[in-house]
């Protein structure tokens, strides 16, 4: 018997393989109507499956052969935390970033509310300074 805790930590792994495949409506359709994001750098919460949908974009069309790697994971009644790890080409434009070809990685550390059957609120801390340096740094420094 799969215990609900086990259904939560399969659903993220669901939803993180949909991501890569850049079907962005079945991801969504993964998301409760009322999500709710914590974002890095946000005093307030953002709302509804269209904040989740336009990151998810921005992500894809800045590095379309994204990968995620799934370092870790684990659930404990309602919630998934989840270790990633994110590899991509810096192909399109990011954070008004022009393409640099660039190969990126980087991580994020994320907590996941479930709620029947659906991911409710998430909780993100991406390394965006690593990812920055990375399609920023020019060489020079050591």
């Amino acid at each position: 018997m799969t215990t609900s805790t086990e259904k939560n930590v399969q659903l993220l792994r669901t939803a993180f393989r949909t991501l890569e495949t850049g079907d962005l409506d079945a991801a969504v359709a993964m998301l409760a109507d009322d999500f709710v994001a914590y974002l890095p750098g946000s005093n307030e919460p953002r709302r509804g499956p269209d904040i989740w949908r336009a990151g998810a974009q921005a992500m894809l069309t800045g590095f379309p052969d994204l990968t995620v790697e799934i370092q870790d994971i684990f659930g404990a009644d309602d919630k998934v935390t989840v270790l990633l790890q994110f590899h991509g080409t810096h192909l399109g434009t990011f954070q008004d970033l022009e393409p640099t070809g660039r190969k990126v990685t980087y991580r994020s550390l994320e907590l996941y509310r479930i709620e029947n059957g659906k991911v409710a609120a998430e909780w993100v801390a991406p390394d965006v300074i690593s990812l920055m340096q990375q399609l920023t740094d020019d060489g020079r420094s050591a």
